[in-house]
């Protein structure tokens, strides 16, 4: 009895994981456990006869450690690669990409690992949410649900090309593709640029069209949570409504998300990894210019 104890406690120490002596029974292997919370990671390196270890971190700094725990600085996407070496200087490198703290700001610009910025664009698959609405205390809906690719049926399926890009630092990146034009209100449009501004009209039955556009240089954005909004609006006392404790966007020069015209200030509802909902202003009435009428409520996408 004592024999076979003896011998089962021999077969399991020649089991164990990282023996310097390179045993042959174990192949030599890596992979990698983590365990996350908020901006601290407690990695493990899970390896079998491995005499080293070296981790980068994904954000400039690493360690020789088997098990480090590490925390970073800012939250965002970040690839972690741990190499293992073995006694005979052969080595294995595993990766892992870790979702780090990911705040509403990370969701929207990638990041600070995300050196090209997050860039968006209008989906045309419309969300439920999504509508044409008035610009009033409750976004009171005119059309929803839109169909999909409803501006394309409008004949300015064009909108959906154009992509906004966000950076961490706070860049901003507007491009118009080939048409060198934007989604834009047609009263803005007009009392801005004229007529000649005007590239598609094929959405007037809206007060919608494409407009000529050339973007600012070093476009920058500014992204606020919780906020009071007051907005130009007819249906506002005194011409005025005011949002409480919204998320807006805001821009320089004449940097705008989606579409132009004369506010560009807009309200974020929501915002996922792949996905953001935004609340954008139009003035569509020839009487009282400048003075929001409309919402246009969409659901941006990511681009890959």
């Amino acid at each position: 009895m004592y024999g076979i104890l003896f011998s089962m406690m021999l077969s399991l120490s020649s089991c164990s994981s990282d023996d310097s002596s390179g045993s042959n029974d174990i192949p030599f292997s890596a992979d990698i456990f983590q365990s996350v919370v908020g901006k601290k990671v407690a990695f493990q390196g899970l390896t079998n006869n491995a005499v080293s270890w070296t981790w980068d971190f994904g954000d400039g700094t690493t360690s020789s450690e088997k098990n480090p725990v590490h925390v970073y600085s800012d939250g965002g996407y970040y690839t972690a690669k741990l190499t293992a070496t073995s006694a005979d200087g052969s080595s294995i490198s595993k990766e892992v990409i870790l979702a780090i703290d990911l705040t509403p700001y990370i969701l929207l610009t990638g990041g600070p690992t995300a050196t090209n910025g997050k860039t968006w664009r209008i989906a045309s698959a419309h969300s439920a949410a999504d509508k044409l609405a008035d610009a009033d205390a409750d976004f009171s809906p005119i059309e929803q649900p839109l169909a999909t690719g409803i501006l394309g049926l409008l004949g300015m399926g064009e909108v959906y090309e154009d992509t906004f890009t966000f950076h961490f630092e706070g860049g901003y990146e507007i491009d118009t593709k080939a048409d060198g034009a934007v989604f834009s209100g047609l009263v803005y449009q007009i009392v801005t640029a004229g007529f000649g501004g005007v590239v598609n009209a094929n959405g007037q039955d809206y007060g919608l069209c494409t407009g000529l556009f050339t973007p600012d240089d070093n476009l920058t954005f500014t992204y606020v949570e919780n906020e009071d909004l007051n907005v130009p609006s007819v249906y506002g006392p005194g011409g005025v409504l005011t949002f409480g404790n919204v998320t807006t966007l805001d821009f320089s020069g004449n940097g705008f998300l989606g579409f132009k015209d004369f506010q560009s200030k807009v309200i974020v509802q929501e915002i996922k990894d792949n996905s953001m909902r935004v609340v954008m202003f139009m003035a569509a009435s020839q009487d009282y210019i400048g003075v929001n009428t409309h919402a246009l409520v969409f659901t941006f996408e990511v681009v890959n």
